[in-house]
């Protein structure tokens, strides 16, 4: 799905989605990744969702969001609460979703100024 263009084009926007990829600024990316607003995007080594464990979210952690969107796939699913530990004994907030919605999700919080990550896992075909 092709998105309509705003006036964030100095950050990392979501321009298109499809179900094994993503489109920031018009650039094509077919794996996993972590996107913040304001840095390119950082290659996440997760291809399946069940590999998830909390190094993959210490690696989030790390980039300082207020609130963490994870793209979970083609269908949502819900992350046991101890792998997120690192985001939450920091009070950052862990949203679940599939890839599609966490795309528009992102798009909006980043549009308002928020400081959010976006965690996209492409699963392998």
């Amino acid at each position: 799905m092709k998105l309509h263009a705003t006036n964030t084009q100095q950050y990392q926007t979501v321009t298109a989605y499809g179900d094994n990829s993503v489109e920031l600024n018009a650039q094509r990316f077919e794996y996993s990744l972590i996107v913040l607003p304001e840095v390119a995007p950082i290659p996440w080594p997760v291809e399946q969702f069940e590999q998830l464990n909390s190094e993959h979210f210490e690696q989030i952690a790390a980039t300082l969001p207020d609130v963490v969107i994870l793209g979970t796939g083609k269908k949502q699913r819900f992350v046991h609460p101890k792998l997120i530990k690192a985001l939450t004994s920091q009070h950052k907030g862990v949203e679940c979703m599939d890839n599609q919605a966490a795309c528009r999700t992102y798009n909006i919080l980043m549009a308002e100024g928020r400081k959010v990550a976006l965690a996209l896992i492409m699963e392998a075909r």
